[in-house]
C-alpha cells in the first residue's frame, strides 16, 4: 500500500495493516514508535505483544523525556512494554558529526535507509534498539510501525539484528508507506 501522502492522516490505516498482516503471516510482536502515546494507543485490542519505543530522553530538551509517565502507565495497563534507549542510528556519533563536521558510517546508513521514507529508517532504528534491549525475540520476524513526524505511515516486516551486527537486518517486506515524502 502506498499512501498518497505521508503523516499523521495515515495512521488508523497504518496500523489497521500491520495488525491485519501480523495475523496472517503468524507474526507475534509489533515494535512502534510513539512519544504521545496515541499510535501506540491504536493497537490496545489488537492481541499481539506490542513494543513502544519512545524518543530518547533529551531528544527535544535536555533532561526530558516526551512521553509523560501518565502515558506510559496507561500504555503499560494495556500490557505493552515501554522501551527508551540511544538511538541507534545516531546517538553519539550524531554529538562527533555536530562539534567536528562530517558525517558518521552511522549517519550514512541513516540516510541511506532515509530514501525508502523516513518511517522505513526509524521502523528499522527502533526494532533494533527493540532488540538490544531484550524487548522482542531475537531470529524473528517482527513488524515495525513508525512514520513521518507525527503519527504512522510506514510499516514493515523485518527480522532486525543487534546493533553490533546491524548490517545483518532483514527488511523483508514493505507493508504500507508514503509514495512520496
Amino acid at each position: 500500500m502506498y499512501f498518497e501522502k505521508c503523516g499523521k492522516d495515515n495512521t488508523k490505516q497504518t496500523v489497521e495493516l500491520a495488525v491485519k498482516v501480523a495475523k496472517e503471516k503468524g507474526i507475534n510482536y509489533i515494535v512502534v514508535a510513539s512519544n504521545e502515546g496515541e499510535t501506540a494507543g491504536l493497537l490496545k485490542a489488537c492481541g499481539l505483544n506490542i513494543v513502544v519505543v519512545t524518543h530518547v530522553n533529551g531528544f527535544k530538551e535536555a533532561g526530558t523525556q516526551e512521553m509523560s509517565e501518565k502515558t506510559r502507565m496507561e500504555l503499560e495497563s494495556y500490557g505493552f512494554a515501554v522501551y527508551t534507549s540511544t538511538h541507534t542510528l545516531s546517538g553519539a556519533e550524531r554529538s562527533l558529526s555536530n562539534k567536528f563536521g562530517g558525517i558518521s558510517p552511522i549517519e550514512v546508513m541513516a540516510y541511506s535507509l532515509r530514501m525508502l521514507g523516513q518511517g522505513v529508517k526509524v521502523g528499522v532504528e527502533i526494532s533494533t534498539m527493540a532488540l538490544d534491549g531484550g524487548m522482542i525475540p531475537y531470529d524473528n520476524d517482527i513488524i515495525s510501525i513508525s512514520g513521518t513526524g507525527r503519527g504512522a505511515d510506514t510499516a514493515i516486516i523485518l527480522r532486525p539484528a543487534h546493533s553490533s551486527n546491524i548490517l545483518e537486518t532483514k527488511i523483508k517486506e514493505i507493508i504500507c508507506k508514503p509514495g512520496q515524502w
